[in-house]
């Protein structure tokens, strides 16, 4: 399957109408909270593997934060205000805890970004409700590394999973395979605004064989 300019424009216009196309401009370095010994290197090894994908680079560590890519696993939203130093890398964290637990969600991501928009920090919290707690820490994984490497829609995948089943193993969708490889094609911006974009990124999008 393959995707055209408009499913393309669509994986990066959020629910106000806007288009906002962006990648990582930085190396990743990331770092999971609250997990035991076996499923940080499952993460590891699914962020390697997306990093590898989209032919980006991987460090031991980020000048401005240590790390850049946090994951943190908790059993209730509450348990957020209570990590050090968790108000100074999300000032607002009150009033976000509030609204996650209101929303009753079991995961967020927050995105910073540089001078020239490239995404250079992406926070992700998961709360381990009954239905993040039945999805083996592969597929979680797999699916996370897929929705922290590129600024995606926040309505790209409220229908359909980045991912797909085959023979039981989660893989990533093969046109979501080729739109994150072209994404981070050299010639095209790690940022962009105009939709016209998506018809540039669309035109660097491989079929899948």
């Amino acid at each position: 399957m393959t995707l055209d300019p408009k499913a393309v424009e669509a994986l990066f216009t959020r629910g106000n109408g806007d288009y906002f196309f962006a990648r990582w401009g930085r190396p990743i370095v990331p770092v999971i909270f609250g997990v035991d010994q076996e499923t940080l290197a499952v993460f590891n090894g699914a962020i390697e593997a997306m990093v590898g994908l989209a032919q980006h680079k991987m460090a031991e560590t980020d000048p401005e934060l240590g790390a850049n890519l946090m994951v943190f696993f908790c059993q209730d939203w509450a348990e957020l205000g209570e990590v050090p130093h968790m108000d100074k890398l999300v000032p607002d964290i009150g009033p976000l805890t509030a609204k996650l637990i209101k929303a009753d969600a079991n995961q967020y991501r927050i995105f910073r970004f540089d001078k020239d928009g490239a995404i250079s920090a992406c926070f992700v919290f998961l709360r381990m409700d009954q239905h993040l707690a039945a999805v083996p820490a592969d597929t979680l994984a797999l699916s996370q590394a897929a929705q922290t490497i590129l600024l995606w829609s926040d309505r790209a995948f409220r229908e359909q999973s980045p991912l797909a089943k085959i023979n039981e193993t989660s893989v990533l969708r093969p046109e979501i395979a080729a739109v994150i490889r072209a994404a981070y094609d050299p010639v095209m911006p790690a940022m962009d605004r105009d939709a016209s974009h998506a018809l540039r990124l669309a035109a660097r999008v491989v079929p899948a064989q």
